[in-house]
């Protein structure tokens, strides 16, 4: 009798003791309202009416009021998430990264543009008749001036430096006459208006120059493309409330599928955006990105002549870029 009486008494201390170990169910409410940022390469002004249909639809679909945040400076915006102003952005592929590596974020989905592409490319753009070409700019003599995007940019920046500069050990400010940052459409009007010789921009950018302003598209071409990169990517951050995160996945996933009005109405957002759509990600999508980084890391560490640094540059390279390279094999298109 004791016996038993022990040993019910044990069995019930166990189950006490599970279930003060067991998982608290969360009390965290579900956000009223989620901050959307937006990577703006041109100005709010017009791209505030491309965007608003597609943020009114999330809404709808969610159940949660979407409050935009555009703006055209990438650390800004990311220091926002970092800081949780902002739960979900729309990132180009290096201030993703950035995210996903400082504000806790993580990728949701990726962007395919209007022809089912899941890449676009960095661009050299100059003054159409004004005779420069990509073997005159390499020559460096300082006679040009020079446009180069954010330094968070990954077309405006990591990828002119990573494929073409880079690879040549040329650095932009020994190079031109002078070199000025601002944003992809400041410098395709730079250009066009003959202040700028040269600047980097993008086959996005691009489009919408042509798109908005025909008149001052036509006065550019284009003197160089780079190898294809990573579009950009919608980006959570990990704490934000799992079934709100699922949704925004959802939404994204099926928007502008399917048939019938709703759906035609859905594409013709997204063509306003130059997009045709969303796919599945998640942050090994960035790892192009991380490859760039660490070409660019390489280049400058052997500039060093530092074995110490030329070794630790190689194997940091010689890791992503096997993965990268993996990647790629099984999915070209990235």
């Amino acid at each position: 009798m004791i016996r038993r009486t022990l040993g019910a008494l044990a069995l019930a201390a166990a189950a006490l003791s599970l279930v003060g170990c067991s998982p608290k169910p969360s009390t965290t409410a579900p956000p009223k309202e989620i901050v959307f940022s937006i990577l703006s390469a041109e100005n709010q002004a017009s791209m505030g009416p491309l965007w608003q249909p597609l943020l009114d639809d999330m809404a709808a679909q969610i159940g949660v009021k979407v409050k935009p945040f555009f703006a055209t400076n990438y650390t800004s915006l990311i220091e926002a998430m970092r800081f949780k102003q902002v739960q979900v952005g729309w990132f180009s592929a290096l201030p993703a990264l950035d995210a996903v590596n400082r504000a806790d974020a993580e990728v949701l989905g990726r962007v395919i543009d209007a022809g089912g592409d899941a890449t676009y490319k960095s661009v050299l753009i100059v003054k159409k008749g004004s005779g420069i070409t990509l073997d005159k700019v390499l020559a460096c003599d300082q006679k040009y001036t020079f446009g180069i995007g954010d330094p968070q940019s990954t077309s405006g920046t990591l990828a002119p430096m990573a494929y073409l500069f880079t690879p040549k050990g040329i650095e932009p400010a020994k190079c031109f006459k002078a070199v000025r940052s601002a944003s992809h459409q400041a410098n395709a009007f730079s250009i066009a208006n003959g202040v700028l010789d040269v600047a980097t921009n993008n086959s996005v950018g691009i489009l919408f120059f042509q798109r908005e302003q025909p008149e001052m598209a036509a006065r550019v071409e284009t003197i160089w493309s780079s190898p294809a990169l990573p579009e950009s990517s919608i980006v959570a951050r990990k704490d934000l409330d799992p079934a709100i995160k699922e949704k925004l996945r959802q939404f994204f996933l099926t928007y502008g599928t399917g048939t019938g009005p709703t759906a035609d109405k859905q594409r013709a957002v997204l063509k306003n955006l130059a997009y045709g759509g969303f796919r599945p990600a998640d942050n090994s999508y960035l790892d192009p990105v991380r490859e760039m980084q660490a070409a660019v890391a390489l280049a400058e560490a052997r500039r060093t002549s530092d074995p110490g640094k030329i070794e630790k540059a190689q194997a940091a390279f010689d890791k992503i870029h096997a993965v990268a390279a993996q990647k790629r094999a099984k999915e070209p298109d990235v």
